[in-house]
């Protein structure tokens, strides 16, 4: 039962500030709580029980951690009600809830605790979406809608009004922007859509919460991941938000003051934005220094069977698998079940390649190996998936490692297993040398500042890895995109020395950096491997008969289309003849659900998409598996261009 609300974690000093700031706050303990972070908020020791269920009354010790949890919070932020003479106006009761679920008692007894931590004066409330929040409610708590930019509000609204006529209206999440996956387009909301809607919520006097004002950064190894399909997030929550990751005020920004002064109170005016925190650039920065990955094993971890890497009390980081390989003569297929997320795989210290959990990968070719070859594979956590039923999501490997020779199977034993943190404490002990990397490896050196700034850190040069500045985190990074740049806070540099420490996991074209003053967030390299429809492929549907056909209505929001009879099968095809308006050039799908014999719509955590004619992905994020991610605010669209 530790408990850490010191430094940067001291909430209560947090609460403390906002108020001092003239400014209301909303708490949202959870405990799950989203907000694309690691498993949502949940911590990741509970995946060391190997049966864990969690958001649900079936699992006591979830329910006796998470109790205990709330409790904490309430200690801390109790007091800071406004009936106490606080900021605290409300409290959130669990996260949108109604995607994973509908269970009254398991938000009731999340309800219950809030209460009994000591938050017995404010209002309760829950969050949840047009399109689920009536599947349960819960006694004394408030229900808020969650929507983006760009949205109908009376539409949002019009099913709300009717479950709850006498209730006000209330946003508790407007998504001015959206968070970005590594390897996807940068996400944006125009100006003109987000004010649009804003507008429309002040002239109906609906009250709303702006998701994010500002967005910041997921340091260290914060930044979550959502599944399916399995996508992990980039190092920065700028969110195209009105103020940006550095806390500089965007067009965004002010967009929203030109429309809020139109609705004042008698007497209220808009103080000018405080001024900008100084920005500075670091001039080129060369790295010497080097530890080698392998030369810098700690203490293995022994075991039979593979297990991953919570069944060696490791919470985030690289994990390395070793074991002896029998003989083969010929080349054979490496199979690994299941790998999360990333992994270079090596046979006595040679890179044999890589294998990504983003494009559904798991075999590898091997060469013919010599008995006792020594296989390795480093495996690289991209951070657990925060949302939706694929929430158990343990990293490394997962299950087993087969050898796949012919039609015959061999499932690898006899593992070493080597654990490399994210902590400081870990990086800083590595015994580095004065020269030249070759491999997975650390690299060192370090600047001197005549004066402090906020900058970013260019990682345009390197592969893949996390960086340390002064024994701060600054979180991932990846050269395929699209951030490229890592913010690196002034408030954590010193005038005289400092140190960088960057951890790549293949080879950097240079081993150099720099600190500028503005970041890059929309670089991305496109891998048409994530693409769905292979150069000069076709699907040709002339010999099928539709299982239905029909007309869609026209307009926003669900769909539903009636089958005559059951169907049963493996693929299911959708085709768009022509469009509601003749101008319309492209087709799109935000959400596909198709419902079981048993009412219940089918599970889609292993979905996948076998072929789709075209796909935005250049000047947008809107790739065809966006049909079953689960999130309405996000569409596949055919190529715009």
């Amino acid at each position: 039962d530790q408990f850490d609300f010191t430094g940067q974690k001291d909430v209560a000093e947090f609460v403390k500030l906002v108020q001092k700031n003239g400014m209301y706050c909303i708490v949202r303990p959870g405990p799950y709580a989203c907000a694309e972070w690691d498993m949502g908020g949940l911590p990741w020791w509970l995946l060391k029980k190997n049966d864990i269920q969690v958001r649900t009354l079936n699992d006591s010790y979830f329910i006796e951690r998470s109790m205990n949890y709330l409790k904490q919070v309430g200690k801390e932020l109790a007091p800071y009600q406004i009936q106490n003479g606080g900021n605290i106006i409300m409290v959130q009761v669990e996260n949108e809830y109604g995607v994973f679920g509908n269970d009254v008692a398991y938000m009731s007894k999340v309800r219950d605790a809030v209460r009994a931590s000591g938050f017995d004066k404010v209002q309760l409330f829950r969050c949840d979406w047009s399109s689920n929040f009536f599947k349960y409610d819960v006694d004394g708590v408030y229900t808020a809608l969650n929507f983006g930019a760009g949205s109908n509000i009376e539409k949002q609204f019009e099913k709300y009004q009717e479950v709850y006529p006498k209730a006000p209206l209330m946003c508790s999440e407007y998504w001015t922007g959206w968070f970005d996956y590594w390897g996807r387009a940068h996400e944006t909301r125009s100006i003109s859509s987000f004010i649009g809607s804003l507008k429309d919520m002040l002239d109906r006097k609906i009250s709303f919460s702006l998701y994010m004002a500002h967005g910041g950064t997921s340091f260290g190894q914060w930044g979550g991941a959502n599944a399916p399909p399995f996508g992990s997030m980039v190092a920065s929550y700028d969110y195209n938000a009105p103020i940006n990751e550095a806390g500089q005020p965007t067009d965004k920004f002010y967009a929203v003051r030109d429309l809020m002064k139109n609705y004042l109170n008698p007497g209220e005016t808009i103080p000018e934005p405080p001024a900008n925190y100084p920005v500075i650039s670091i001039p080129k920065i060369t790295f010497n220094e080097t530890a080698s990955l392998f030369e810098n094993l700690p203490k293995a971890n022994k075991t039979e069977a593979i297990k991953p890497m919570e069944a060696f009390n490791q919470g985030w980081g690289r994990i390395l698998y070793r074991t002896k390989l029998p003989e083969s003569k010929t080349a054979f297929k490496l199979k690994i079940t299941d790998l999360h997320d990333w992994a270079n795989i090596y046979v006595n210290g040679k890179f044999i390649g890589n294998l990504d959990r983003r494009k559904d990968e798991n075999t590898i070719e091997i060469p013919a190996v010599k008995k006792d070859d020594v296989l390795d594979i480093l495996v690289d956590a991209n951070g657990r998936v925060n949302y939706g039923k694929t929430i158990i999501d343990r990293k490394g490997i997962t299950e087993k490692v087969e050898m796949l020779v012919s039609s015959n199977s061999t499932t690898l034993t006899n593992w070493e297993v080597f654990n490399f943190p994210v902590d400081y404490d870990f990086q800083k002990k590595l015994k580095f040398k004065n020269k030249k990397a070759n491999g997975p490896a650390w690299y060192k050196a370090t600047f001197d500042l005549k004066t402090t700034g906020d900058t970013y850190i260019d990682m345009s040069t390197w592969g893949k890895g996390m960086v340390w500045v002064n024994g701060y985190n600054l979180g991932r990074y990846w050269k395929i995109g699209p951030q490229q740049t890592l913010y690196m806070p002034g408030c954590w540099l010193k005038k005289g020395k400092n140190e960088i420490i960057i951890l790549d996991l293949e080879t950097p074209v240079k081993a150099q950096t720099e600190g500028v003053t503005v970041p890059v967030l929309d670089k991305i390299v496109i891998d048409e491997s994530l693409l769905h429809r292979k150069k000069g492929e076709t699907l040709d549907l002339s010999a099928e008969t539709p299982a239905n056909e029909g007309v869609l209505s026209s307009g926003q929001g669900w769909k539903e289309v009636i089958f005559n009879k059951e169907f049963e099968g493996q693929y299911f095809c959708f085709e768009a003849l022509d469009s509601q308006n003749p101008k319309d050039q492209s087709s799109s799908i935000a959400e596909l659900e198709l419902i079981g014999t048993d009412g219940l719509a089918v599970n889609r955590s292993k979905w996948k998409i076998a072929y789709a004619d075209s796909e935005e992905v250049s000047v947008g994020n809107y790739s065809a598996e966006k049909i079953f991610d689960q999130q309405e605010s996000t569409f596949w669209s055919t190529a715009w261009t």
